[in-house]
C-alpha cells in the first residue's frame, strides 16, 4: 500500500538582488524557492521499494516548480533552475535521491517552458535549520558560466528526524556583474532559433 504524502510545511522565498558589490544592477536578479516539508514514510525503516517517493517526487516537481514561476512572473522568466533536498536523521540520503532524480525533472521542465541542460541538484541530512546550497544554472545549457550560481534555503524547524524537505529554486538570470567570459546564454539562443 502506498502511504499518503503528509504535507506539514510549504515555504516560497523571493529573494532579490538590485547591487552587488559597488555597482548597482539594471534587472535585478530575482531566486525564487518553492519548498515543502513533509513526513518520511520510510524513516527508521528499511525498504527496498522507495516508489511511494518517486511518485511524490514528480508530485512536488509540479507543484513547487508551479510557486516557485509564479513568483518569478512566469515560464518566461526562468533563466535557472536547480532541485535539492534534506532528509532528516533517521532517513536515508537515498530517500532525497527517490524525489529528486527519476521523475521530478519532467514536470519541472513542464513548467518553466523546457529545459535542455541537466537540472543541478544538491542532497544532506540534517536537522531542524539545515541550510541547503541549491546550485542553479542555465536551464538550456549547463555550460554557460554566467549562470553557475546557488541559492541557500533554509526552514527553521526541519526537517524533523522523520522528515523530508525538498526544493525548487529558479531564476530570472545569472549572477550578478559576469565577467568571467565562457559561453553566453545569447550564443545558446542563437543556435535554437
Amino acid at each position: 500500500m502506498t502511504p499518503d504524502l503528509s504535507i506539514r510545511k510549504r515555504v516560497v522565498t523571493v529573494e532579490e538582488t538590485h547591487r552587488d558589490g559597488e555597482h548597482d544592477l539594471d534587472t535585478p536578479v530575482k531566486k525564487v524557492a518553492a519548498i515543502a516539508v513533509f513526513e518520511n514514510p520510510y524513516a527508521g525503516q528499511w525498504k527496498d521499494d522507495l516508489g511511494a517517493l518517486t511518485d511524490w517526487g514528480e508530485q512536488l516537481g509540479e507543484t513547487l516548480t508551479r510557486a516557485a514561476v509564479e513568483q518569478l512572473g512566469g515560464p518566461d522568466e526562468v533563466e535557472s533552475y536547480g532541485k535539492g533536498g534534506i532528509v532528516g536523521g533517521d532517513g536515508e540520503l537515498e530517500h532525497v535521491a527517490a524525489l529528486l532524480h527519476p521523475k521530478l525533472g519532467t514536470p519541472l521542465r513542464a513548467e518553466v517552458g523546457g529545459g535542455e541542460a541537466i537540472i543541478p541538484s544538491a542532497k544532506k541530512r540534517g536537522g531542524h535549520g539545515t541550510t541547503l546550497d541549491v546550485p542553479t544554472h542555465y536551464k538550456d545549457e549547463a555550460y554557460v558560466r554566467t549562470h553557475y550560481d546557488a541559492m541557500e534555503v533554509r526552514v527553521h524547524d526541519a526537517p524533523r528526524p522523520d522528515e523530508l524537505l525538498l526544493a525548487i529554486v529558479v531564476t530570472n538570470g545569472g549572477r550578478p556583474h559576469p565577467r568571467i567570459g565562457g559561453l553566453q546564454k545569447e550564443e545558446v539562443e542563437s543556435r535554437t532559433d
